[in-house]
């Protein structure tokens, strides 16, 4: 059994919203499957005109489960602009941003982050590899993490540890 999460940062206006978390329960993501034995989970995007579930994201990622199986060949457009990584978690394949000739074999445990390109290559050999495929709108924003919080500054860290101790961090919801 393997679980992922993935969390969104949020730009600098809509940081101190309040949180939201989506769970999808596995039956819900949609799979599509080709004639070569390539499986896509899609939880969100668009892939083949099939939208994920998660939905309403400032980044407008795509996140894909992918599973390609031996001496196969998948390709995925990513929205120009965005940024894209993958994560190999089982098996091996050549991930390659313009063709597969110029990609680089990965196994299983492995990040990928891609440089700018229009689309992600994978390739593989005599064995199956399965990633998770993400990319997103980037902020372009300053990062400053502490535990849980991730702001745009430490004074914003800061003021939300104080936030958080004063029991003021996030308004309670109100009775509906």
């Amino acid at each position: 059994m393997a679980g992922f999460q993935l969390w969104v940062n949020l730009p600098a206006k809509l940081k101190m919203t309040r949180p939201r978390y989506q769970e999808i329960p596995s039956n819900l993501i949609p799979e599509i499957r080709r004639e070569d034995g390539t499986v896509i989970r899609v939880i969100a995007g668009t892939v083949d005109n099939v939208g994920g579930p998660v939905t309403e994201i400032a980044a407008q990622p795509t996140y894909l489960d992918v599973s390609l199986p031996a001496h196969a060949t998948f390709l995925h457009s990513i929205e120009r602009g965005h940024t894209a990584f993958a994560y190999v978690f089982e098996g091996e394949g050549a991930f390659g941003v313009t063709d597969a000739r110029t990609g680089k074999t990965y196994s299983h445990l492995r990040l990928v982050v891609f440089d700018d390109g229009d689309a992600v290559y994978v390739v593989t050999a005599d064995q199956p590899v399965r990633f998770l495929l993400v990319s997103g709108q980037p902020l372009h924003e300053p990062v400053a993490r502490y535990g849980p919080f991730v702001m745009n500054t430490r004074q914003e860290i800061e003021q939300a540890l104080r936030d958080l101790q004063n029991g003021t961090f996030v308004e309670p919801a109100t009775a509906r």
